[in-house]
């Protein structure tokens, strides 16, 4: 029997999810017996893509049903999922859920006193009072309430749907990649919004800003949740250091599995050597027969214990070695040597000239990108960054002027429609790289931890951070090599260990960057020299 419904309480509000297991049609299993609760505070839920983070969130919202176990909601539940489509003919104030108040307010000002308008009210007076400060708290003061969600942008209408849940107030929140395509105003918005909530909040995210302002971290792995006091930083610094004691476990185990190993050899060893002295005895009769006989069986036992005890201390030296092996991640990262991507100091890369782009944004006079300079491309949602790249790579004709590339670029779109489907992984690294044998591009590929069979995997059944890994590994390891790489919005949908993996392939790279992103922290990593911002026009602007 399983429930999401919420139950009337009145202590605090909680999430308790028992004995759960969901598969998904195919019959993948996901989860199998999950025990968690959630009780008040900020929660970050973190886990590699395909953990079950999502999925996890839809079974408490009630969006899944499990198979077994139960789902307790104590409290009302808010959920804002990681795709969100709003109908773009709404009005606002429906988006918002206070268009049947609202109305009812608008005709008893008229002078309409029928009953059905005061409860339609109730006690919501301040209806419009409350809707437009919330949307003035998320930078949304700009958007009138009968205006319709067609004419906000994208990174608006998520902005607007969280401004819903939260005039709803409800008592358990959960949030799915919230920051996803929101631009760097907007999100320190939602930050301020996560810092005030006063429920329970259930927060699964990519965005380590946002991480840094939640009261403990549940790390999904194998199925099971780990519990983390504190916010990302005091996270890592836990599993760092138990990834350390983990490590040393390892090498201990090891030791131990060497030295039972020898103790059976040498058992054995000194068992052949009984073997044959009583044979010898045997067969020179210096022993009566039944004398002789009864050591022979004395001796079978006692070689008999003798195995059986170190075959054990073997058999249980390797499974400590197992545990010791399973409590270490795998946290392989991306190893590249792209000697060919180098640009010299001082060359020039691309140049722009009274380029206006297709939208509306322009560059007035004349830019140029000298050496391997790494350009972040910041500037609110709707600017025209994503144009301004097409533009440089060619997809997209420039209404006026010109952009100039003077090296082999290449560019990773936020779509990732890189790939074709239908191919391997090898295959489509091959596709840039035709000139280039097998055993080349095999053993090129195992630096992005694309090993053996992995290599062969189609396209179509790429997880979201293995196609990052296998789009990335075809642009870079493109002939020509690419000296100038443009990447747009790289760390959206990306778990944090993809993104680690993305940013010491970024290390490796010795040619020119431009990076359109709202991602801080992972721009700062990636040791950006020039902070360029797209707001009508492009200009320089101080690092953030």
């Amino acid at each position: 029997m399983s429930t999401n419904a919420p139950l009337h309480h009145s202590g605090p509000a909680s999430v308790a999810v028992t004995a759960l297991s969901y598969a998904w049609p195919d019959g993948t299993g996901v989860f199998d017996g999950l025990q968690v609760a959630f009780g008040p505070g900020r929660t970050g839920l973190i886990g590699v893509n395909g953990a079950g983070k999502s999925t996890l969130l839809k079974l408490i919202s009630g969006e899944l049903t499990p198979a077994e176990g139960t789902v307790r909601v104590s409290g009302e539940i808010g959920y804002l999922p990681q795709t969100i489509t709003l109908d773009t003919t709404l009005r606002v104030d429906e988006a918002l859920g206070i268009a049947g108040t609202r109305a009812a307010l608008h005709a008893i000002e008229a002078g309409d006193v029928r009953e059905e308008n005061f409860s339609a009210v109730g006690d919501d007076w301040d209806v419009e009072e409350r809707a437009e400060a919330m949307l003035g708290e998320l930078g949304l003061g700009h958007v009138d309430l009968d205006r319709t969600i067609g004419e906000v942008s994208g990174g608006e209408s998520v902005l607007l749907r969280l401004a819903a849940l939260l005039l709803r107030r409800p008592d358990v929140l959960l949030l799915d990649e919230p920051t996803n395509n929101l631009d760097l105003y907007a999100r320190q918005r939602l930050y301020a919004a996560v810092e005030a909530w006063p429920g329970v909040l259930i927060l699964v995210s990519h965005d380590r800003e946002l991480l840094e302002r939640v009261d403990q971290i549940a790390d999904l792995r194998g199925g099971e949740v780990t519990w983390y006091g504190g916010s990302y930083s005091a996270y890592e610094e836990a599993l760092a250091a138990e990834q350390d004691a983990a490590e040393r476990l390892v090498r201990v185990a090891e030791s131990d599995l060497k030295k039972q190993k020898r103790e059976l050899a040498d058992a054995q060893v000194k068992l052949a050597r009984r073997k044959r002295y009583g044979q010898k005895m045997w067969d020179t009769k210096r022993e009566p027969k039944i004398v002789m006989g009864e050591r022979k069986r004395a001796a079978q036992v006692s070689a008999g214990k003798h195995r059986i005890m170190h075959e054990g201390k073997l058999t249980e030296a390797r499974e400590r070695l197992d545990e010791a092996v399973e409590a270490v991640r795998d946290d392989d990262e991306i190893r590249v040597d792209l000697p060919r991507t180098a640009v010299p100091q001082g060359r020039s890369v691309l140049t722009l000239r009274g380029l206006r782009l297709a939208y509306g944004a322009r560059v007035d006079g004349e830019f140029e990108l000298r050496g391997p300079e790494r350009i972040a491309l910041v500037g609110r949602n709707g600017a025209g960054k994503t144009t301004l790249l097409r533009t440089i790579s060619g997809e997209l004709a420039a209404v006026e002027g010109e952009a100039t590339a003077h090296v082999p670029l290449r560019f990773l779109p936020q779509r990732l429609d890189v790939l074709d489907e239908e191919l391997s992984v090898a295959e489509n690294v091959a596709r840039f790289a035709p000139d280039a044998t097998n055993n080349r591009i095999r053993a090129r590929l195992a630096r992005f931890l694309f090993k053996g069979a992995r290599a062969d995997q189609p396209a179509a059944t790429l997880s979201g951070g293995e196609r990052f890994r296998a789009t990335l590994a075809a642009l870079l390891l493109a002939e020509p090599a690419p000296q100038l790489l443009m990447l747009d919005e790289p760390t959206n949908n990306l778990d944090m260990a993809s993104v680690r993996q993305l940013t010491s392939a970024l290390e490796s790279y010795e040619g020119a960057l431009i990076v359109a992103s709202h991602d801080l922290p992972f721009l700062r990593s990636i040791g950006v020299t020039r902070w360029l911002e797209l707001d009508g026009t492009l200009r320089d602007v101080p690092a953030p």
